[in-house]
């Protein structure tokens, strides 16, 4: 599988992980594998565990890596259970784990993948191509409120209402099954004038489309915790998020983690028992240079946050 992959804050995300030479590495979210190499360039005797969902890139993966496969693991599954990969691989820990989240730059561009709004092509947008459930499901199966619910939540779309109205109106005729039908009745879901500035009209209901149908909202939280359970006292997470309610997600599970009691300030003694877990190293986030969204556009919404093991 021959794609191209512009790893986004490359630099910042290595430097972020403080890398030991023996240090034992998960990068949960494989891809291109552009940051797994240069995590795996900085190893002498550690180890990088590569986890994907998705068979093109553990393929493309297994490829770029080839030549350091003797300090490289690739696992095909989904980085919410690493706990499990982890204790199938008999690790007992890790010294830093990285997510790169959303959709690759492999993905967008393969048009038969459906993520696209700029490709017609069938409606999928899965990143586990075994699994059943597809974009299709979501646009002809989803009653009208759960459709205007998840373009709503997940796309922070304001015109969500009358593109359920419309995608609903559009199904009684026929199933929409192409991404080009459904870019059409976006289009004439809203106003001609409130298209004229921003983005692509399309373009925030079908992230809401691609969250709904991989669950990348609903893993996410429970993915960070279970990331920092596995570290090693001193072992860094980073992880790179390209939406708001990603970013919000990875901002209060990082404050979650780092507090030492979460009882009520009315509460005289501490009952809750929690123990601080996290030290959060990026207090706002690290964002992509002037430099890096020139050169790669899909950059400009990236954010990473750093916390550490304490």
């Amino acid at each position: 599988m021959d794609f191209e992959h512009i790893s986004v804050l490359l630099q910042e995300s290595i430097e972020g992980l403080n890398i030991k030479k023996d240090g034992v590495y998960v990068d949960g979210t494989l891809g291109g594998a552009g940051h797994s190499k240069e995590i795996v360039k900085r190893l002498e005797t550690g180890r990088l565990i590569g986890i994907d969902q998705d068979i093109n890139a553990i393929e493309k993966a297994t490829n770029v890596l080839n030549e350091f496969m003797s300090k490289v693991t690739i696992v095909h599954n989904n980085f919410k259970n690493i706990g499990i990969i982890l204790k199938e691989l008999n690790i007992d820990g890790v010294d830093g784990v990285l997510l790169d989240l959303g959709v690759s730059s492999h993905q967008l561009d393969q048009e038969e993948r459906g993520f696209s709004y700029n490709k017609d092509s069938f409606l999928d947008m899965r990143m586990n191509t075994s699994q059943d459930f597809s974009a299709w499901d979501v646009v002809n199966k989803y009653t009208k409120k759960e459709l205007e619910r998840i373009i709503k939540d997940y796309g922070e779309e304001r015109w969500a209402a009358r593109i359920a109205e419309f995608i609903g109106a559009e199904r009684q005729i026929k199933p929409i099954d192409t991404t080009g039908e459904l870019v059409e009745i976006i289009k004439k879901a809203i106003p001609s004038g409130a298209r004229k500035d921003g983005p692509h009209p399309a373009k925030r209901t079908f992230q809401a489309i691609r969250i709904e149908v991989n669950k990348e909202l609903e893993i996410l939280r429970e993915s960070i915790i279970n990331a920092v359970g596995a570290l090693n006292t001193g072992g860094r997470i980073c992880i790179i998020t390209f939406h708001s309610l990603e970013d919000r997600i990875v901002k209060e599970t990082f404050k979650e983690l780092s507090l030492e009691c979460i009882c009520p300030p009315e509460m005289p003694i501490c009952t809750c028992n929690k123990k601080k877990e996290l030290k959060i190293i990026t207090r706002k986030p690290i964002l992509p240079s002037k430099n890096e969204i020139e050169t790669n556009p899909r950059s400009r919404s990236a954010k990473l946050r750093i916390g550490e093991k304490v």
